[in-house]
């Protein structure tokens, strides 16, 4: 593990603490949760790729290892050093999806660690295999933030296409899973979220031109199987992806197998996930089968409707979101708690009246307004449980009280948030043409 901070990421922990000279314990916090994913989760391989874990977990989740080290793209702008090991972890991401792109989580070596006994095709490179559509977005959103952040092309010449390629193909298999589907997965003697109903097939549902995902985020399984922020993900890296096609790799056929693809899945969620709330107006839902069923709720994990346009599916301002927003950030939303130390979303894969940092992260990265960011910067301070790192939950009434200490994708989210509130953000990212448009 990397234990000596670069003099780039000093540059960038100084920089915060001059935009909050008064703040101490906030200073503090930002320096430990910023360098946590430098120190403490990456490894560098002899072949020269980066291997990421979680945290507490020894296993790099494709998801997790993107998010994490997304904020070090402000110092690979400057930093060769961590431009070549962010590189290592596109790599490392673009090998794992190559070798299995409905696995979630890999080990470092063919070591058999994980859930082997799971009911699907595992190897034993395989920790987990729980098949989540934004296992392949974010690898894609970070080759092209790299790519925008240094101008680097490097790590779109050896596998990208392949990797590509590899996504479209699965992703239009899962836009008829009852037919078409290879993918099955069941795991024994555990609570229903970690299992697929149906012998490992999941609940039915119809096309609708968006592809099917097994489980959420939050590894927790799909209620009904067109997850929508998942979708919209997929819209948006779809849109990058033939963006690079075009201008690194020339290759407009590929191009626009991309951009058909974006909008057959665009125009499964617009037509098929929105309805008309008695409350709050036209929303998008969740999760639904195409056949009329809706889950109507949001998770703390990203992608989230919440995350929306975060990440690039719609404008900040955008009248359904901001009607989605409404609802999410409501006692409508079963996930919404409000305690004495904060409000915000949590999830059913922790506690009742756990607050996730994930999620206060998105609301202050989405909101427009600063009196609420303020708020939400507020919340953390006020949430860290003593620890000065951030959790995965919380409670919200007793911060002490929380789930998973070391989770270093929360470290990371916090940290984005608070470089966010200092007027920066990733190049090529939507939050960084949001602040760029509210100077």
């Amino acid at each position: 593990m990397t234990t000596v901070i670069p003099e780039s990421m000093q540059k960038l922990i100084n920089h915060v603490k001059e935009f909050f000279p008064n703040d101490l314990k906030l200073q503090q916090m930002f320096e430990q949760c910023f360098v946590n994913t430098y120190t403490t989760t990456m490894k560098e391989q002899k072949d020269g790729k980066t291997f990421v874990i979680t945290g507490d977990i020894p296993a790099m989740w494709l998801r997790d290892s993107a998010a994490q080290v997304r904020p070090y793209l402000l110092v690979a702008e400057e930093d060769e050093k961590i431009a070549n090991l962010l590189e290592g972890v596109i790599r490392q991401q673009f090998s794992f999806i190559l070798h299995d792109p409905y696995a979630n989580a890999f080990n470092e070596s063919a070591n058999g660690k994980g859930h082997q006994a799971d009911l699907t095709k595992m190897t034993p490179h395989i920790w987990e295999r729980k098949y989540e559509i934004d296992s392949l977005c974010y690898p894609v959103q970070l080759a092209y933030l790299f790519w925008k952040s240094t101008g680097r092309t490097s790590h779109l010449i050896e596998s990208f296409q392949r990797v590509i390629e590899t996504i479209i193909q699965l992703w239009r298999v899962e836009q008829d899973h009852e037919t078409h589907s290879p993918y099955r997965f069941e795991r024994l003697d555990v609570r229903q979220s970690d299992t697929l109903i149906r012998n490992g097939k999941g609940g039915r549902v119809v096309p609708t031109g968006m592809t099917w995902s097994a489980f959420r985020p939050s590894d927790d399984a799909c209620t009904y199987g067109y997850l929508v922020p998942a979708n919209m993900f997929a819209v948006v890296v779809l849109g990058y992806a033939a963006e690079m096609c075009d201008e690194v790799l020339n290759n407009q056929l590929l191009q626009e197998e991309c951009l058909n693809l974006r909008k057959e899945i665009q125009n499964g969620i617009e037509q098929c996930a929105k309805l008309n709330h008695p409350i709050h107006g036209e929303i998008y839902v969740y999760e639904t089968n195409g056949e009329g069923r809706f889950n109507l709720m949001d998770d703390a994990n990203v992608p989230s409707l919440l995350a929306a346009p975060y990440l690039g599916y719609l404008p900040f301002d955008d009248l359904t979101y901001k009607n989605t927003r409404s609802f999410l950030l409501s006692r409508d939303n079963p996930y919404y708690y409000e305690g004495k130390y904060a409000n915000g979303i949590g999830s059913p894969h922790t506690p009742d009246h756990y607050i996730w940092h994930i999620a206060l992260a998105i609301q202050g990265m989405t909101s427009t307004n600063e009196t609420e960011r303020q708020e939400i910067l507020t919340y953390f301070k006020k949430t860290d449980g003593g620890t000065k790192f951030m959790h995965e939950g919380f409670n919200a009434d007793c911060p002490e009280e929380f789930t998973r200490d070391w989770f270093a994708w929360a470290n990371t989210m916090f940290s984005e948030f608070v470089l966010c509130l200092t007027g920066k953000a990733v190049k090529g990212s939507p939050l960084y043409y949001q602040l760029m448009k509210e100077k």
